[in-house]
């Protein structure tokens, strides 16, 4: 199975221009399946629930949401992305998953981080698990990776792959994910996006360094920290399957979950 990111730059506000650019983006790439950044045809930095609204929208009916179902029936792959939905009076920082055959499903971030509790909603729903044939795949957004128990549930429903959005500026996560892999023997696929944005008195530097990861840590390939980039790797995703450490030790078999 072939699956890959984007790392691109988004302008704040310029919604046509940010889904054009990934659409074009999409289409060069040779790849089952796709992720793009958190919040990737927006931009990051809002500055009340009122903006957030605006750009925000519904799902699946939204421009955004049938732009990528269109292409992912001309293209045949699966596309994971983030974006600002609305439902009623309320706004989420959500992503979806699209497939060939339409849209497949939405998560909302459960852990927003810093000033996105001004403007989001937390996250309502269960964490899912797509089978999209060839990979089962869970879905997390940027700061969820800070919390291990949700890769873990993940794992424990019995994810493939790991999709996760991103809008990274803290430093950390590139090299957490390694350890969020080991841990659960699942493959990781962070899309993070570059640039920077200052629409208040705070300035947020984007890391990039978005990355593919195999489930014993590998990193099959890292970004650039400032850089648009776009990569493709193949990978097993049956791999993720076999939890035996060692002939005597099976990652979920063996937690002691009457002491935790």
């Amino acid at each position: 199975m072939r699956v890959g990111f984007l790392q691109t730059f988004p302008l704040f506000g310029k919604k046509d221009e940010n889904l054009d650019n990934a659409v074009a983006g999409i289409k060069r790439t040779d790849a089952d399946l796709v992720v793009l950044p958190e919040l990737f045809n927006t931009g990051y930095q809002f500055t009340s629930r009122k903006e957030v609204f605006g750009l925000a929208e519904t799902i699946p009916e939204g421009q955004t949401t049938q732009a990528l179902i269109k292409l992912s029936k001309e293209k045949h792959r699966y596309i994971v992305a983030g974006l600002s939905e609305r439902e009623g009076n309320y706004s989420y920082n959500s992503a979806i998953l699209v497939g060939p055959s339409g849209f497949i499903g939405c998560y909302r971030k459960l852990h927003l981080f810093h000033h996105e509790k001004l403007w989001f909603e937390p996250g309502n729903g269960a964490l899912n698990i797509y089978d999209i044939g060839q990979a089962r795949i869970g879905i997390m957004i940027c700061f969820d990776w800070f919390f291990p128990e949700v890769a873990r549930s993940l794992a424990l429903k019995g994810a493939d792959i790991i999709c996760h959005p991103a809008n990274l500026v803290l430093p950390y996560c590139p090299q957490a994910m390694i350890t969020r892999c080991v841990e659960n023997r699942v493959f990781a696929i962070t899309a993070n996006r570059i640039g920077a944005e200052k629409r208040s008195e705070e300035m947020l530097t984007f890391i990039g360094s978005s990355q593919i990861l195999g489930i014993k840590g590998e990193i099959l390939y890292r970004a650039s920290s400032d850089r648009e980039e776009s990569m493709v790797v193949e990978i097993n995703p049956k791999n993720a399957r076999d939890k035996q450490i060692t002939p005597a030790n099976h990652l979920f078999h063996d937690r002691r979950v009457e002491f935790l």
